[in-house]
C-alpha cells in the first residue's frame, strides 16, 4: 500500500494473467522494481507470479535508463512503464502505463503486431 504505487498489483496480476499468452508470442517476461529481494520474493509468492521480480534498490538500471521516478515515504520508487527489449536494446517503451491493468493485453498486441525477426 505505497501511496503513488496503486497501480503495481493491478499490472503484476495482468502480466500473471496473461504470461502463458505472453510467453507463446516469445516474450520473456521480467518484474523490475527498488525494493529488496526479500519483499520481491514475498511478493511473488503472494501474487503467484509466474515471472521473476528483479531487484534496482541501488537505482542502476533506473537511472542509467534514465526511467520515471517518483517520491512516496522517502523512497524513491519505479513509475509505470514497460520495456519491450530485443538484442540487448530497447525496441519499444510503453509510458505512461494507464490504465495499469490493460498493459499486459496492449503488450501482447504489440508482440503480435511486431513479431521478432
Amino acid at each position: 500500500m505505497i501511496p503513488g504505487a496503486r497501480g503495481c498489483t493491478p499490472q503484476s496480476c495482468a502480466f500473471r494473467d496473461h504470461h502463458a499468452e505472453l510467453r507463446a508470442a516469445g516474450a520473456r517476461v521480467y518484474g523490475l522494481s527498488t525494493q529488496d529481494t526479500a519483499y520481491q520474493r514475498e511478493a511473488a509468492g503472494r501474487l503467484h507470479l509466474p515471472f521473476t521480480l528483479l531487484s534496482d534498490e541501488a537505482l542502476t538500471f533506473g537511472r542509467a535508463l534514465r526511467l520515471p521516478t517518483f517520491t512516496a515515504d522517502g523512497m524513491t520508487l519505479l513509475r509505470r512503464v514497460t520495456l519491450i527489449v530485443r538484442g540487448g536494446r530497447v525496441e519499444h517503451v510503453f509510458y505512461p502505463v494507464f490504465p495499469p491493468e490493460r498493459n499486459a493485453a496492449d503488450v501482447l498486441a504489440w508482440l503480435r503486431a511486431h513479431p521478432a525477426d
